[in-house]
């Protein structure tokens, strides 16, 4: 070791030692959910954009660098989705490779790139070379599941939070195999959240047009819980209400929890309340939160399924028979009991 005492000496030792080398590979997304793959003239198979950190790069601006070199496109590199480790090859050093999230890319950016394919995700793993596609499957794991992926070898590890294939995460589950923190980190997870249903004084439901995602669809008042706050349900939706609409109301009684998964995404589950019935005055002071909330309507159940998912319209018609009846609260899977 260097004398410590001598930055210089300290730098020509760090300088001076093997590494591995280090790159960095975007998974470029567009609207549609396609994946960009790259055709260069230095390369016979296809890949994913990126390339080696150079000098001393982070990974993020690595990767920007190579956007711009190779397609042109100067764009924020987005959140790491995984890292995948490789042993010495023929270059002599080991790799880590780090993939990150690009986009997604507006329609008029993505069909402006030059020798870009952008391919659905299956097609996109089916002609990349056998070294990339394990990466981009983890990667797209991670995207989906709000999480992140550790590789050795393109092989998801025991413990990784997303990549690993859910029978084998059972299997290694039931067989002991994996210490407590592993085991945490692998278990599937789920996203909370927390609705109240008012209705006025004809028994119309309030529903309001959110400000973000897909705007023509309506939905309940209400949002996610801040469970790393140590947030409960209801005071959750309490707290959306009050910055939603600008009303401070307890909640009532819980009508109903929904649990709703895809494969490949996180659960979901909702917590209903009941918010009673708003008089006019109070539907009068009603504020929205113009970030969040374009407007606000009351509507007949009838005209539920032009304006909600059919998931949140049984929801909501589940939840109006509970609170007719003194039912509940229900058990709901997609808003069917």
């Amino acid at each position: 070791m260097p004398d410590r005492s001598s930055p210089d000496a300290v730098r020509a030792y760090d300088a001076g030692r093997p590494a591995p080398l280090v790159a960095a590979t975007g998974i470029v997304l567009d609207t549609r959910g396609r994946v960009l793959v790259l055709t260069t003239s230095y390369q016979a198979d296809p890949e994913l954009p990126g390339g080696t950190v150079e000098d001393t790069e982070t990974p993020e601006q690595g990767l920007a660098r190579a956007l711009r070199e190779e397609l042109d496109l100067g764009v924020p590199v987005g959140r790491l989705l995984a890292v995948d480790s490789r042993p010495p090859g023929p270059p002599g050093r080991s790799l880590i490779v780090h993939v990150h999230l690009v986009g997604p890319l507006p329609p008029e950016r993505a069909a402006a790139l030059r020798g870009a394919r952008w391919l659905r995700p299956e097609e996109a793993c089916a002609v990349l070379p056998a070294r990339v596609a394990p990466r981009l499957r983890a990667g797209l794991a991670a995207l989906h599941t709000a999480s992140f992926a550790h590789l050795v070898d393109g092989v998801p590890q025991p413990g990784s939070p997303a990549g690993l294939d859910p029978a084998r995460r059972a299997a290694l589950e039931h067989a002991g195999a994996l210490d407590a923190a592993s085991h945490r980190a692998s278990r599937p997870k789920a996203l909370t959240a927390a609705s109240v249903l008012f209705t006025d004084a004809g028994g119309r439901i309030l529903l309001v047009q959110p400000a973000y995602g897909r705007t023509d669809r309506w939905n309940l008042p209400g949002g996610g819980i801040d469970s790393d706050l140590g947030e409960i349900p209801r005071a959750a939706a309490r707290r959306e209400v009050h910055e939603e609409l600008g009303l401070d109301l307890a909640p009532g009684r819980l009508l109903a929890v929904n649990w709703s998964h895809k494969p490949g995404r996180p659960a979901r589950i909702r917590f209903l309340y009941d918010g009673g019935v708003l008089d006019a005055p109070t539907l009068a002071r009603i504020r929205l939160d113009p970030a969040e909330l374009l407007q606000w309507r009351t509507v007949p159940s009838g005209e539920l399924p032009t304006l909600v998912k059919g998931a949140l319209r049984r929801q909501i018609t589940a939840c109006l028979e509970a609170r007719a009846s003194g039912a509940g609260p229900l058990e709901l899977h997609a808003g069917r009991p």
